[in-house]
């Protein structure tokens, strides 16, 4: 699971809060993981409860499969994620 979302400036502070209780923290506004379907779910009302639907944007990327994915860093990394990926 990726998710990266762009808000208003007055909710960036609670929504990254919130993620971070749920994924890991890999770049500003980008927070990635696995999450099962349930809570995935309860993740999508909660922000819905956070965000503004009419001006912010939360995009959910659902890989099936983590293996399925690579992953390559140019730069820093903020967070560590090999216990995820």
């Amino acid at each position: 699971m990726i998710i990266v979302y762009d808000v208003e400036v007055e909710r960036v502070a609670r929504v990254c809060q919130y993620l971070r209780r749920h994924l890991h923290w890999v770049q500003n506004s980008a927070f990635e993981g696995e999450i099962t379907p349930a809570r995935l779910e309860r993740v999508k009302a909660e922000l819905r409860d956070l965000i503004d639907e009419k001006k912010d944007t939360v995009y959910f990327y659902i890989l099936p499969d983590p293996g399925a994915m690579r992953r390559e860093v140019l730069g820093r990394e903020k967070g560590s994620v090999a216990t995820i990926l």
